[in-house]
């Protein structure tokens, strides 16, 4: 049975953003800011992840559970933002009664990692304490809630910047607003904390000074600023995103993965790479992404949710969008695979091909300037530069298909939908409009004419 469930905290506006969308929806490496904490939060065994929303609330929904397909998430509405005590209360009913604890987190702290928030769950529970939570030394602790300790060293209670005395607001210890809390103390510590404040909001950092006048110490977790600070506006996402592709890209090379230029490497959070890959300079890696082992990709090149095999080449400047590319497959330069494009292995695809809704067989090769749209072509086909699947008639999409061991040359048109049987050849500037039959020559071109003598009897004329 589950004993630990968290709530974050995805209600806000975030005005300093100066948007019409709401500062979780902002994107983070391809994925919405605010899922960034939800997916640290699933990483150490939360489950259900209670999200409140409110500022744009189905907008903010909708692409959450885009982002976290099958993610035990759900949502609650806080209607007024009253505060973070009160959007914790408005989470609450999601909360099932057999979980123990409650890992509370924002959803603007897009670089805390998962090791931070486990090392928040062992100090709580090695000292047996119902409330944890991570702290931060930041250049300018202006801004944020400050961190009282007694003269033993405990935690005695933490003071809102607005609400700090001088000697307070000298304090250089914050809180990062992460907490871990016994779910049976937050909820009957919920109903005791007040408005007596400079916002007259419920605050959560009223946990700590109940727990201290509990007689029950607080477990603090110390973490780099520039980890558990929040984003508030797009200078703070720019370097937030910075300092993730650079963690995201360390992590890849440590793991095998060879990046030329890591600078200016772009790969999202959830793409997968095999060891002994190489990814050239300029290279941007979006959504559900695999590349295999021993990959090749060029200079330049964009791939978004597409899947690589073993030993392929993609090379410079390559654009593939929801693609399947088989091992051992050469693609590019300057290729174009559109989304529902299947390549089985050692297929070649070259320079200023596009291919969408392909199906391309084993070994067969398109090598240069050439449409191939809503087409099956066979294994081991030949396919000649300037060749087009007429696939649109202007209402609807047709089909091409190519069977096994078909040679297509140079400049040919098909007009599906069409078969052109294996075996086939088709001959260099050909129009076909007809199936062409299993080992047939077919040519679709008019007889040439030529005139003799034409332009300089017209001179002379």
């Amino acid at each position: 049975m589950k004993s630990l469930a968290s709530i974050v905290l995805c209600a806000g506006k975030g005005t300093r953003m100066k948007s019409a969308r709401a500062k979780v929806l902002h994107e983070v490496l391809g994925h919405p800011l605010g899922t960034c904490s939800i997916r640290r939060a699933l990483e150490v065994g939360a489950s259900p992840v209670v999200v409140v929303v409110g500022h744009q609330a189905e907008e903010v929904q909708k692409a959450f559970e885009a982002d976290l397909v099958g993610a035990p998430v759900t949502f609650a509405l806080q209607r007024e933002q009253l505060g973070t005590a009160h959007a914790v209360h408005c989470g609450r009913p999601k909360i099932p009664k057999s979980i123990k604890e409650v890992l509370i987190l924002y959803g603007d702290t897009p670089l805390i990692r998962s090791q931070t928030l486990a090392a928040l769950v062992k100090a709580k529970r090695s000292r047996k304490t119902p409330v944890a939570m991570v702290t931060m030394v930041p250049l300018d602790p202006k801004g944020y809630g400050r961190v009282v300790r007694d003269d033993d060293g405990q935690v005695r209670r933490i003071v809102e910047d607005k609400d700090c005395t001088p000697e307070e607001a000298l304090v250089g210890e914050v809180n990062a607003g992460l907490y871990l809390v016994d779910a049976a103390f937050l909820w009957k510590a919920l109903e005791r904390v007040g408005q007596k404040n400079s916002q007259r909001e419920f605050y959560l950092t009223d946990l700590a000074e109940l727990a201290f006048l509990s007689g029950k110490p607080v477990a603090t977790v110390s973490a780099p600023a520039e980890e558990v600070g929040g984003v508030n506006d797009r200078v703070e996402l720019a370097r937030a995103c910075t300092a993730l592709r650079h963690r995201l890209n360390a992590d890849l090379m440590r793991a095998g993965v060879t990046l030329d230029d890591p600078e200016s490497t772009w790969i999202e959070e959830g793409v997968r790479i095999g060891p002994d890959t190489r990814i050239g300079a300029g290279c941007v890696l979006r959504g559900a992404t695999t590349l295999g082992k021993n990959v090749r990709v060029g200079h330049g090149c964009v791939i978004q949710a597409s899947s690589i095999g073993d030993g392929a080449q993609i090379k410079d400047y390559s654009s593939l969008d929801e693609a399947k590319v088989g091992k051992e497959a050469l693609i590019g330069p300057f290729a174009r695979l559109r989304p529902g494009t299947e390549l089985a292995d050692r297929v070649h695809v070259g320079n200023f091909v596009e291919t969408k809704k392909a199906k391309i067989g084993k070994g067969s090769k398109a090598n240069h300037l050439t449409y191939l749209g809503d087409c099956e072509i066979g294994a081991g086909v030949n396919v000649g530069a300037g060749t087009i699947t007429c696939n649109y008639d202007g209402v609807h999409k047709h089909k091409t298909v190519l069977g096994d061991g078909v040679f297509v040359g140079s400049d040919s048109q098909f007009v599906a939908p069409i078969t052109v049987g294996r075996g086939s050849y088709i001959a260099a500037g050909s129009t076909i409009t007809e199936d062409v039959p299993p080992d047939s020559l077919a040519l679709g071109r008019a007889r040439q004419v030529t005139k003799k003598d034409y332009l300089k009897k017209r001179k002379a004329g």
